[in-house]
């Protein structure tokens, strides 16, 4: 269920590999032991065009989308270990930032 999306410049993906920025948020929510085998979703969207600030500085920003039912304590330490995991790949990078949101279980549907 989980969904990670990974924003970032284009910059990011011409120092890692797509692959292993995703894999390595995969890695850090499945070590979280909030989510079953196999659920976790990642995916990433670098950007060309982009303003931080007035300024051209890369960034990193990941939007966690969760079912509700995890504690703040929990979703905090889900946030701060992606983020860590994310800042040990890209020390030099300014913006390294990301959120969680909580999916309501009575209006999530998917095909199954």
């Amino acid at each position: 269920m989980p969904h990670f999306i990974i924003e970032c410049s284009k910059n990011i993906i011409e120092i890692k590999t797509p692959d292993e920025i995703m894999q390595q948020v995969y890695n850090a929510a499945e070590e979280s032991n909030l989510f079953a085998e196999g659920d976790i979703k990642v995916r990433i969207k670098p950007y060309d065009f982009y303003n931080n600030g007035n300024q051209k500085a890369d960034f990193i920003h990941i939007f966690g989308y969760i079912l509700q039912g995890r504690t703040v304590e929990q979703k905090a330490n889900l946030t701060k270990r992606i983020v860590e995991r994310v800042e040990a790949m890209f020390a030099d990078v300014p913006i390294i930032s990301m959120n969680i949101d909580d999916f309501e279980k009575e209006t999530y549907c998917k095909h199954s």
